[in-house]
């Protein structure tokens, strides 16, 4: 039986993600102010059922109920986000001391249970107020504004974090929240886009270097940021397809990645977006280049890649995680012998691995941290149980194909799964879980599933 066990590197970390909005409810207690995630679900038919995050799994009401858990499954690190207009309702000026406590309150209970945790600054939820008064990431201004609430997070919470990342997929927040308008703030646009992810990088930048500059050598802590990306198949041998592929991934991770760790965006963005794509200033790069201390992914899926001929007709499905089309020109596929999530994407472990080894090769072997890779599954509650074996078949195959990157020489350091617990799945509502932990969101129940169970046993034994 041991030979079929993988051990990982004795320094690996284990860990689990949430974000703040997702679980967190309590939208407008204690001097919170509403983010655009608050205004973005009362318009009727954005979000599945009607469904908000105003209560959400209640985590900040039972913390400490949510932290005994964690420590119940002996976890050793935790991914959360804070949300800004609960630390900083107006996203500028004054401070809000009640949210400030709350996070400081569950930073100690965390430690106090022998738990690290990691903090993102952003994961799509800037305050209501600084999105009407100044157009938020549209805004160059807003690399000001970030940098300053970055600081007062550094101040208030860095004696204990030594784990930061500025920004939750700007993927995501750029092309679904401002091309495709099927997330908060809902903007429709084909240059929009371009213009949030230049200020997220530019925002990045300068929260980095405050950090470097006044806190990091004091604090002793690192700063990256999180990326998204699925992995891209040629759908066949030909060049044409060979290309799609490449340029999928360039459009999708090479967008945010390549600027940090090569200093401009990939040539394919700059010819294929023109004049739609900012340009970065000279202190701009200086900034914004070697800014990472370490490779944040988040990975899910892979799709077939398929190179989009000029003047055919495509239907595309904005979840399948395809850029703006106009642009990107790749028609995505699935073979047919792939196994789906709940969400629809393709079960493919191997693309993980894969996609690793691109960003091993093209970012010269960073420190990569998996920050969130899981699934949403059907899960029911029989005698009190919940049987997801689904979801730890999943989980099993992509430990596994991280576990051979690392043997393939990928420096690969750690695995947070999504999520902790089921929670709001933005645009989807509550129907999809991806928790090791089912909550019951009429009565706020928690009721840990077999995979948490089981990722205790791969914590506890650094093997799969």
């Amino acid at each position: 039986m041991l030979k079929n066990m993988e051990k990982f590197p004795n320094d690996f970390v284990w860990g689990t993600s949430t974000s703040s909005y997702q679980i967190e409810g309590a939208h407008l207690a204690d001097g919170k102010g509403p983010s655009i995630w608050d205004t973005f679900t009362q318009i009727p038919g954005k979000v599945a059922n009607g469904e908000t995050g105003n209560t959400a799994a209640d985590h900040y009401h039972k913390f400490k109920e949510d932290v005994a858990l964690m420590a119940q499954m002996g976890l050793k690190n935790y991914h959360l986000s804070i949300a800004w207009s609960r630390v900083q309702p107006l996203g500028r000026g004054d401070a809000n001391p009640k949210g400030i406590q709350f996070y400081s309150d569950l930073i100690d209970e965390l430690i106090k249970n022998g738990i690290t945790p990691w903090i993102n600054l952003y994961h799509w939820d800037i305050p209501t107020a600084l999105q009407l008064e100044t157009d938020g990431f549209l805004n160059p201004d807003i690399a000001d504004y970030f940098a300053d609430y970055a600081e007062l997070c550094f101040k208030n919470f860095g004696d204990r974090i030594k784990n930061w990342m500025t920004f939750n997929e700007p993927w995501v927040f750029s092309i679904l929240c401002y091309g495709h308008g099927v997330l908060a703030p809902g903007r429709v646009s084909n240059t929009e886009p371009y213009i949030v992810g230049h200020n997220i990088l530019r925002s990045h930048g300068k929260a980095v270097d405050v950090y470097r500059r006044n806190y990091q050598k004091e604090q002793n802590g690192k700063i990256g940021i999180i990326n998204n990306c699925d992995w891209r198949e040629p759908l066949s041998d030909s060049v044409e397809d060979k290309a799609a592929a490449q340029r999928s991934l360039e459009f999708f991770l090479g967008w945010f990645a390549d600027p940090i760790y090569l200093g401009d965006y990939p040539d394919i963005m700059k010819n294929n977006v023109g004049d739609r794509l900012p340009k970065f200033t000279e202190e701009d790069k200086k900034l914004i280049k070697g800014s990472s201390d370490f490779f944040g992914i988040n990975h899910y899926s892979t799709a077939l890649a398929e190179n989009a001929e000029v003047n055919k007709k495509y239907e595309v499905n904005v979840y399948d995680n395809g850029c703006l089309f106009e642009d990107e020109r790749v028609v995505l596929h699935a073979d047919p012998t792939w196994k789906k999530t709940e969400m629809g994407w393709n079960i493919v472990p191997e693309g993980l691995n894969n996609l690793l080894h691109w960003i091993d090769k093209r970012y010269d072997h960073p420190e990569i941290y998996i920050t969130e890779n899981g699934v949403a599954t059907t899960d029911e509650i029989i005698e009190g149980e919940i049987n997801d074996q689904t979801r730890i078949d999943f989980l099993k195959g992509y430990f596994s194909a991280a576990h051979q990157a690392i043997e393939e020489g990928v420096n690969l350091k750690g695995y947070f799964v999504w999520s902790f617990m089921d929670n709001f799945e933005w645009a989807l509502g509550y129907e999809k879980r991806f928790g090791l932990h089912h909550i019951d969101f009429e009565t706020g129940k928690r009721t840990p599933k077999k995979s948490a169970g089981w990722f205790k046993k791969v914590i506890a034994s650094n093997s799969i």
